[in-house]
C-alpha cells in the first residue's frame, strides 16, 4: 500500500525531486489506466518512464522463483 504525498501535490512538483516509491508507485497505476487516459495522463506517464530512465532504472526488490532478494557471494 502507498503512503505518500497524492497526486495532486506531486504535478506541481519536479520530477526529479519525487521520491522512488513514488515513481514506481504512479507508473504502475498510470499503467494500468493506459487506455483510459487523456492526453495530460499519458504526458505524465511519459515523464514518470523517462525520470525513472534518468535514474538507472529501478532494481526489483521481492524475490522470484530464480533470485532473492540480496546478491549471494559464494
Amino acid at each position: 500500500m502507498y503512503i505518500g504525498r497524492d497526486m495532486t501535490e506531486l504535478t506541481m512538483t519536479k520530477k526529479d525531486d519525487w521520491r522512488e516509491d513514488e515513481l514506481v508507485y504512479f507508473q504502475h497505476a498510470l499503467s494500468q489506466m493506459v487506455p483510459y487516459l487523456n492526453s495530460e495522463g499519458t504526458t505524465i506517464l511519459r515523464e514518470i518512464n523517462q525520470e525513472i530512465q534518468n535514474r538507472g532504472g529501478f532494481q526489483r526488490r521481492e524475490a522470484t522463483w530464480t533470485s532473492g532478494t540480496k546478491p549471494v557471494v559464494d
